[in-house]
């Protein structure tokens, strides 16, 4: 149920210009955690009973003995800013990933070996190689956080 509120004299108070900045710090060690979980998306993520299930992803197949992942994108999906989530993102940010040497604080078991890449086959379809068979390459994709393009361009990144 909605609720209007009529504007009353106290809110021209609240439109006056402040000279200072209010700083929240979260002292907890996942607060990284909960931001990107809630602000990006993952192709694939967990249920409530761990297991994995898609999210950006639909689909996915091994070929190559295992070291190629071919996965389907979702259509449809939009950011928050109105971007279109496609492969394109999800190799954006795998890529920006592959660049640091411990992407992932939970522990190295989730960062995928150095030679592996990401290939985009179309806006719909992106291929990741990978030297070798990974098992545990589908829970590593639960790692990674696929933010929109500008997130890149226009915003702060990961450093």
């Amino acid at each position: 149920m909605a609720t209007t509120i009529e504007p009353t004299a106290s809110d021209a108070a609240a439109k006056r210009t402040f000279k200072a900045t209010l700083r929240v710090v979260d002292p907890s060690p996942l607060n990284w955690l909960f931001i990107t979980w809630n602000t990006m998306e993952e192709p694939i993520r967990t249920d409530h009973d761990g297991r994995a299930v898609y999210s950006m992803a639909t689909g996915h197949r091994y070929s190559n003995g295992g070291k190629t992942i071919e996965m389907d994108v979702r259509k449809g999906n939009l950011f928050q800013n109105g971007e279109p989530c496609t492969a394109h993102h999800i190799k954006l940010a795998f890529d920006e990933m592959q660049r640091w040497e411990a992407p992932h604080p939970p522990g190295t078991w989730l960062n995928f070996p150095p030679e592996s890449f990401a290939e985009v086959i179309n806006d719909y379809t992106i291929h990741f190689h990978l030297p070798e068979p990974d098992g545990l390459a589908l829970a590593k994709m639960r790692g990674f956080h696929v933010p929109s393009k500008s997130f890149w361009t226009d915003g702060p990144g990961f450093g």
